[in-house]
Order: structure tokens, then sequence, then C-alpha cells
């Protein structure tokens, strides 16, 4: 059950985290390696709602069910590019942050696949995804009730 509704939260709070969404959206990452970072972060933080919303997102942009069904196990598996490969395992040391510095062995693999430019987008879609990912384990929105608008 919902603690806090859609209509409950505070004017403007996820307008502007919306447009933080549009500012990705028009970045030049890939939406489906957006998705799938997405998704994957929402996994590993345990948040029904957003693996829900990130799993039909990915479907609808055409993603197969085996690469969707594996990604939690990704690096056992040999479905996923290099540079999807990297983007997770950085999507994965960021969202475990530590008091330590990320490693310069996953900032310069980051090098081989994204410019400067990539990279912050790429800090920010994670980020982002954790941002929302609290908010809907405070929330508790319902899971399944997502719907594509495309």
């Amino acid at each position: 059950m919902e603690r806090i509704s859609y209509t409950d939260i505070p004017k403007g709070m996820f307008e502007n985290l919306r447009t933080i969404e549009d500012s990705l959206t028009n970045s030049p990452l890939e939406n489906k390696l957006l998705e799938l970072i997405k998704l994957r972060v929402s996994q590993k933080n345990g948040c029904a709602y957003c693996v829900d919303m990130h799993y039909k997102e990915l479907k609808h942009t055409g993603e197969t069910e085996l690469r969707l069904s594996s990604l939690c196990v990704w690096e056992e598996t040999p479905y996923f590019s290099n540079k999807e490969r990297t983007a997770l395992k950085f999507a994965e040391t960021v969202t475990k942050i530590s008091s330590a510095p990320i490693p310069e062995a996953d900032y310069l693999a980051l090098l081989e696949h994204f410019n400067k430019d990539e990279i912050c987008y790429l800090s920010l879609a994670i980020t982002q995804i954790n941002t929302w990912n609290r908010l809907m384990k405070v929330f508790q929105f319902t899971p399944g009730n997502y719907e594509i608008e495309h």
C-alpha cells in the first residue's frame, strides 16, 4: 500500500526530477543503455516499482527476454557488449558508494567507451535512478501499475 501517493507529492518536486530526466533523454547516451542502467540499479536497490517500470521500458525498445532475465547476472553472460559491461560495472560501483574514491581502473575503463561529457551524463543517470529508487522505497508506489506513455 502506498504511503505517499502521486497526488500527495509537493508541487514541483517530481517536475524538477523530470527536468533532469529530460536532460538525460537528450544526452548523447543511447536510451537503451540508460534503461539497462536504470533497471540494473533498481534491481541492486530492491526497488520493485522501478524494476517494473524499466523492464517495461526496455521491452518497449525491443530488448530481448534473454538479456532482461540475465541482467541480474550480466557479468556471467556473453549477452552484453563491452561498452554495456563497463557502464553496468560503473553503475554498480556508484550505487554501492563508499568513502573511498571511485577506483582509477573503473574510471579508465570508462574512457575506452565514453568521452568526458558522456561520463558526466552516465554519472548523473546513475545518481538519478538511485534518487528515484530511494523515493519509491519511502513512498511505496505500487509495482505493476506503470504504463508506457510513448
